[in-house]
């Protein structure tokens, strides 16, 4: 097409994912065609107003091999713009190392954010081929900085320098009490990467005789330093399966779900894990699930990850105060130490399934590919579909998207899923109404050009919890000790004339993405808030997180913390699985004397790839309201068992709520056994499981048969 007319398309495509695609193409053509007027046409595009189409350009510059286009690109560095420095800083990982550029992406690496994680992780492709004047120039900047953080995401920088240059600076940080802890953290981290040496060894010994968290991460870095790899021969019995989420404290009983970034995932996750072990068909013996932990529980699991059976918990050491998802992302090098430390304690990994793109899967995937593991990618147009609703609603656009890029990530993480899918050994869909269309025109893959790569998979739920909750609430006696008693405390708060009113429930995290405080709008600006009282259960409403208290802020702002009960709005934070399934059933029966039956469940997320939450409240019998794209417009038949609803729009949810009430009253038991027979005939966690254990074992075969081809690599 040609270096201009590409970029005319571009600038022409009616929605930002349409020219966010488009940047591939920007980037073949100045690659076909790296001339002097290409580096024209590409610079003039980069001041343009048109912010999508600058990041666009930024790209393909970086595919230009020529010395002005590199000497541009590393000027983008400075640019007052600071979208244009964070893209300019990921484009330059695609070119040759620049030493002029090195000064200056350390400076934005002491900075520190997703930027900073986007100029580390360029300096550490370079650093291979440039790493002692990389080492010296870090050095050199620690000279003139201070502030702990920055000094530790130096050190941190210096320690991905894998030539001995760099051992001294490291242990004489790591040695050092003068310096902040958590500078000597990262130093004796890195230390446990280098070639074994006296003075590296030495140093770790004398450290992790110590006590503390010092002496924690040194003994975490002698097992690293003296790792002994080892290849497991293939015995023939069941596989080993890995899967990960680093956002959440993952444990059996699910205590802590609903808080933080702690959501559906982590529930799927060990309901999943029970089922792959506990079905004979999927033929797997072994599931390690991987989410954060402290270091103390992380040398723990190192003792007994090799040889434990069924579904084995790990943990990886992130930081001491959880960081949510959207800003972990400079944990990046954290994450892949630990995750590389306990799949090298597990032996055999036949298989590691990634589930989304955030730096879990990012530091997974490094690690996936040192130790030659197949990956089974579970790709959804996420966060293609949040691009798309909210460029849809005018919330995002040209002139703007660069500054909402730098918060959300849209970029990169579009880029992120592209590139899982591409490598992965085979990529998992959810079902969608427009599966074909919407991984075609939202994703970029054309799912029909090798079917035998994908695999269409719902997600499950425990229906074992959900009956057994249901036939506590439908009992003529309660059953004592009731977690149901909790929520008649919180009941009894409500105003008398509030009692006879039904609950309109929702369970999630308390993230925009959610649409939490969305539902708390519009219940409070119509006339919702006379029908029904609303039951917000998710959240840690004592220590919230940042996402946390952006929705709590909201919500305050519409129902004053004080006037709550009041108003009929109730937030008792998150509960334990088994706890909200419970409460659940009780939206669904009443609770007498508080709460009237015939409730309803609402799902007001922005964007809904399959919903775990809204498949539990239908089988527990509740009408719904849930996004009308996505996995739910898949299961939930409107009209009948809920209503489908452009749930970003408070006007339309808040209608479709009305419609769910209405339709709850009628009483239709019908309706009611429909959604739960649909779920348990479609979308149980052991029909998930049996859907996977194919998967897992035709990826474990393929790759045997690579392996046997491709014969002894040296």
């Amino acid at each position: 097409m040609g270096i201009q007319t590409t970029l005319d398309a571009l600038a022409g495509a009616p929605r930002i994912i349409d020219a966010m695609r488009l940047a591939d193409d920007l980037a073949l053509e100045a690659r076909r065609d790296p001339g002097l007027r290409t580096l024209r046409v590409l610079s003039a595009a980069i001041d343009r107003d048109d912010q999508v189409v600058a990041i666009a350009a930024v790209h393909a510059l970086a595919g230009v091999v020529d010395q002005q286009a590199s000497r541009r690109l590393s000027g983008l560095l400075s640019d007052d713009r600071p979208f244009v420095r964070e893209h300019a800083a990921w484009a330059l990982s695609e070119t040759l190392p620049r030493i002029d550029a090195i000064a200056r992406l350390l400076a934005l690496v002491a900075g520190g954010g997703f930027t900073g994680m986007l100029a580390q992780d360029t300096l550490e492709k370079w650093s291979g081929a440039v790493g002692d004047p990389l080492a010296v120039a870090v050095e050199a900047a620690l000279l003139g900085v201070v502030e702990p953080g920055a000094r530790t995401r130096l050190v941190e920088t210096l320690g991905l320098v894998r030539q001995p240059v760099a051992d001294r600076v490291l242990v004489e940080v790591a040695l050092d009490g003068r310096e902040h802890e958590d500078v000597r953290v990262a130093a004796i981290a890195a230390l446990g990467q280098r070639a074994t040496s006296v003075p590296v060894t030495e140093a770790l010994e004398r450290l992790a005789d110590g006590d503390g968290r010092l002496s924690e991460v040194a003994h975490l870095a002698l097992v690293d330093l003296r790792v002994v790899e080892s290849h497991p021969e293939d015995t023939g019995g069941g596989l080993t399966v890995a899967q990960l989420f680093l956002h959440a404290d993952i444990d059996p009983s699910l205590s802590a779900a609903g808080a933080g970034d702690n959501g559906g995932i982590a529930t799927l996750l060990v309901r999943l894990g029970d089922a792959l072990v506990a079905d004979p068909g999927a033929h797997v013996d072994r599931v390690l699930t991987l989410s954060r932990g402290d270091a103390t529980r992380a040398a723990a699991d190192l003792l007994s990850i090799g040889s434990a059976t069924g579904h084995v918990y790990g943990h990886v050491p992130l930081s001491p105060v959880p960081v949510p998802s959207a800003s972990a992302w400079p944990l990046r090098v954290t994450a892949r130490r630990g995750i590389r430390r306990l799949l090298r304690a597990a032996g055999r990994v036949d298989v590691l399934h990634l589930r989304m793109a955030d730096v879990g899967s990012l530091a997974a995937r490094d690690v996936a590919r040192e130790r030659g593991i197949p990956v089974v990618f579970t790709v959804a147009p996420d966060p293609h579909s949040i691009i798309q609703s909210l460029d849809r609603s005018g919330a995002l656009t040209r002139s703007t998207f660069g500054e909402t890029d730098l918060a959300e990530h849209f970029w990169f993480r579009t880029r992120m899923v592209q590139t899982l899918a591409a490598n992965a050994a085979h990529t998992v869909l959810f079902p969608r109404p427009e599966l074909a269309r919407d991984m075609r025109e939202l994703v970029g893959i054309d799912v029909a050009a090798y079917p035998e790569r994908h695999t269409i998979v719902a997600e499950g739920v425990d229906l074992e919890v959900v009956d057994r909750a249901v036939a506590e609430a439908s009992a003529a006696s309660p059953v004592p000790a009731s977690p149901v008693d909790g929520l008649a405390a919180l009941l009894d708060d409500l105003p008398e004339h509030r009692r006879g009113l039904p609950l309109v429930a929702t369970v999630g995290r308390l993230h925009r993405v959610k649409g939490m405080a969305t539902l708390v709008e519009a219940w409070a600006a119509s006339d919702l808030a006379d029908r029904a009282n609303l039951l917000v259960i998710g959240g840690d409403l004592e220590h919230p997180s940042l996402d946390e208290r952006e929705q709590l802020d909201r919500i305050n702002a519409v129902v004053p913390a004080a006037s709550r009960a009041r108003a009929g709005l109730l937030l008792p934070g998150h509960l334990p699985n088994g706890v909200a399934a419970r409460w659940l059933a009780a939206v669904r029966f009443g609770v007498p004397g508080r709460a009237a039956p015939r409730g309803v469940y609402v799902c007001a997320s922005l964007k809904e790839e399959f919903g775990i939450a809204l498949l539990e409240a239908m089988a527990t019998g509740l009408m719904v309201v849930a996004p009308d794209a996505g996995g739910p417009a898949t299961y939930v038949e409107d009209g009948v068992t809920g209503v489908l609803a452009a749930t970003w729009d408070p006007a339309a949810l808040a209608s479709a709520v009305g419609t769910a009430l209405d339709l709850a009253a009628r009483g239709d038991e019908g309706a009611a056994a429909r959604a739960h027979d649909m779920v348990a005939a479609r979308f149980t966690i052991q029909g998930m499981a049996a859907a996977l254990g194919p998967v897992y074992r035709e990826v474990t075969v393929h790759e045997a048969e690579l392996l046997r081809a491709a014969g002894p690599v040296t």
